[in-house]
Parts: C-alpha cells; sequence; structure tokens
C-alpha cells in the first residue's frame, strides 16, 4: 500500500498531468466533497479493510462501533493506551507521530525536505517570529494510520487561536521536495506561556483530503499539560511545536536521527524533550 501511495504522489507532483489533476484535487469544492463520503454511513465499508491493512490495534479502541468512516478515523482510545511521561520539566509528544527537528537559524530559514522555509511565512507574524530565533522546529507527520486526536504537550496559559486559510495539500515527504507545503496549507496555532519551557508555539496543518482541524477551544485560557486539544479528520496530517532558543534539551536519538535526516516514530504521552537547565 505504501508503495503504491508514493508511486501516486511521485505522478501528481513530477509530471504535467499529475500536476493538473492535483489543482483539481487540492480545490476546497473537492476536499469538502470527500469530507461528506467519508461522512456517510456508505463509507463504514472500508474501515475493516483498513484496520486489516494497517494492523491497528483494536483493543486500544473506546468503542469499537462507528457511525462513518471519519467517525472511526478520530476515535477516542481508552484512558490507559497512551501514558504520559512524568515530571513538568518533561516535554511530551502531542500526538502519535514520525518526528524531525530542525534547528531555526539567526535568519529564521529551516530546511524540510529539500525545501527551505521561514518561521515568518508559516506564522505570517515577523515579531512573533523573532521570538523563535535560534531555537527548534518540531514536526510531527501523522500518517493515516495513526491515531489522530492530540493533546497539549505543556501546562500553560494559551493565546487566542489563529487561522490561515490555504490549500490543501499531502503531508507526505514526496510533496515536501515538489511544492512549499506549509505555505499553501490551512493551519491553526496558539501561544502558551509556560513557566518551565518558556514561550512554546503549537501548530495544526491541515493536508489534502483532510475536511478540517478541529479543536475544542479558541479563545485563551490557562491549559493542562496532557488535556485534550483537539483532532483531525480524514487523511495525513502535522503538528509543529516551536520552541524558544536553549529553552529545551531533545531527547538524544531524535536528535541524532534528524541530524541524518530519518524521523523518529512516537507515540502521544512519550517524552521527547526535557527543559535545558543550564539556560536557567
Amino acid at each position: 500500500m505504501k508503495e503504491k501511495t508514493s508511486r501516486l504522489l511521485t505522478f501528481l507532483y513530477t509530471t504535467s498531468v499529475g500536476n493538473r489533476l492535483l489543482r483539481i484535487l487540492v480545490s476546497p469544492v473537492v476536499s469538502k466533497a470527500a469530507g461528506c463520503v467519508m461522512n456517510s454511513r456508505l463509507s463504514l465499508l472500508a474501515v475493516s479493510g483498513f484496520i486489516k491493512s494497517q494492523n491497528i490495534d483494536v483493543s486500544e479502541f473506546e468503542k469499537t462501533s462507528f457511525s462513518s468512516y471519519n467517525d472511526f478515523f478520530t476515535r477516542k482510545l481508552k484512558p490507559d493506551a497512551r501514558l504520559l511521561a512524568q515530571g513538568d520539566d518533561i516535554l511530551i509528544s502531542p500526538c502519535d507521530a514520525k518526528l524531525t527537528i530542525f534547528p531555526i537559524t539567526n535568519d529564521s530559514r529551516f530546511l524540510i525536505k529539500q525545501g527551505q522555509y521561514t518561521v515568518q511565512s508559516l506564522l505570517r507574524d515577523e515579531k512573533l517570529a523573532k521570538q523563535f530565533e535560534g531555537g527548534i522546529l518540531w514536526q510531527l507527520r501523522l500518517s493515516v494510520d495513526d491515531y489522530h486526536r492530540y493533546i497539549y504537550p505543556v501546562s500553560g496559559r494559551r493565546s487566542h487561536e489563529r487561522t490561515i486559510n490555504g490549500v490543501f495539500h499531502t503531508v507526505q515527504p514526496i510533496a515536501l521536495e515538489h511544492c512549499p507545503v506549509y505555505k499553501e496549507n490551512t493551519r491553526k496555532y496558539c501561544i502558551i506561556k509556560t513557566k518551565e519551557f518558556g514561550t512554546i508555539l503549537m501548530m495544526e496543518v491541515g493536508a489534502m483530503m483532510v475536511g478540517r482541524i478541529t479543536n475544542h477551544e479558541a479563545e485563551p485560557g490557562y491549559v493542562t499539560r496532557g488535556e485534550e486539544k483537539g483532532y483531525f479528520e480524514f487523511g495525513g496530517s502535522t503538528i509543529i511545536l516551536l520552541t524558544q532558543k536553549g529553552a529545551v534539551l531533545p531527547r538524544k536519538n531524535i536528535l541524532y536521527r534528524s541530524a541524518r535526516g530519518e524521523e523518529t516514530r512516537i507515540r502521544q504521552g512519550e517524552k521527547i524533550g526535557k527543559v535545558n537547565n543550564n539556560q536557567r
């Protein structure tokens, strides 16, 4: 299945015919239509085959009966299916994903799969982008077989949510090589001011065939580490964390693998870094 997906993406992004087809696929009308199909009872026909092909552990499910494919896709897990790493000085993963980290250089540019992006273009906010100069960008890429609910990785006071509308694109690696994905994707983000980690930015990025990003709260308020923030509907998606200079020490194996251009498989609640006490 992964090979077929890779061939399809290569066709869409590297051929003239594929490019024309891609423009249709990423249009809001098509995305909305796909969402309607995935919310229909007819879409349930695809659930059992998907569970089997992706080897998904159904024993983790809070419920096993669903009203649509999207109902299955946004399923909740049992409370003990994901455990939080202990300690307020520990930065945890907000989701199940494949993680890569990138240093944010002095000129606020970073590299994602051969494509250069600025923090400013991500946020559309020059003043805010400057707060993360010298820090780290944490890219958590969710595949369709991942658990698509996400939590707050820290406790603190969050800002109002900002939404940047865009055109949906896939977040598979092949797409990152051929277009500035995060400039074109719909995304939402908020700022979390913490006692332990300083200021952290958390962003959700929608992908092609995702109906929407659903967050439970958009207004300012205090949030708790491990509290559910929201979920993605059908499709692959991405969460971005931005941490400030010297605030967090990433796990050594994540540092090592990211330096080699490799992703690290991470589960929600797992430790991905800790407070840098040397900066205190």
